[in-house]
């Protein structure tokens, strides 16, 4: 990644991802996310809207997937990837250039919503992309994972494990 532009930017969706296969298989997930700044003026004691920034954004593979089965019109959320440029021909046959964003990481903001996570099972590393779906019926733990009774530590050792979390790899642990 080095020479790239890395950035953050918050704002809501304009309208529904639209999910697409290239031809060679690939899928990407096309979205807007328009960032208003707001700031707060003192002579009439309100806030005040700034010009909006309409950013192209575009997800790849299992990140495609995941955007257009979790994220709809509206939705606030928070991006962070790589700025790209790409130079084309229009139908008019002008040269045009665009700067649009391929993301890396994304998710709801939970400044004025709540999310529920699902974690999605997975093959092994997909490029970053394979772990975090938003939307669905909540976390879902790992099939050998305990409920834990209300008021448990939950990064206690669950019973009957030999190597856990919760300890020093199955050795006493030190008195302090």
């Amino acid at each position: 990644m080095a020479g790239e532009t890395v950035i953050t930017i918050i704002g809501n969706l304009t309208a529904d991802p639209e999910l697409r296969t290239t031809s060679a298989g690939a899928q990407v997930a096309s979205f807007t996310i328009a960032s208003t700044p707001r700031s707060w003026n003192r002579n009439t004691g309100q806030f005040e809207d700034g010009q909006a920034l309409f950013m192209r954004c575009s997800a790849w593979r299992d990140l495609a997937e995941h955007c257009a089965n979790s994220l709809a019109k509206g939705m606030r959320v928070i991006a962070q990837g790589r700025l790209t440029q790409r130079s084309y021909e229009a139908k008019d046959g002008t040269q045009r250039t665009v700067v649009e964003l391929q993301v890396d990481e994304i998710g709801p903001s939970l400044k004025y919503a709540t999310a529920q996570v699902q974690k999605m099972q997975s093959g092994g590393y997909q490029g970053g992309n394979t772990n975090g779906g938003f939307g669905g019926n909540g976390y879902q733990q790992p099939q050998q994972a305990q409920q834990q009774p209300q008021g448990a530590d939950p990064w206690a050792a669950p019973t009957g494990t030999p190597d856990s979390f919760g300890g020093f790899g199955g050795a006493p642990e030190p008195e302090f």
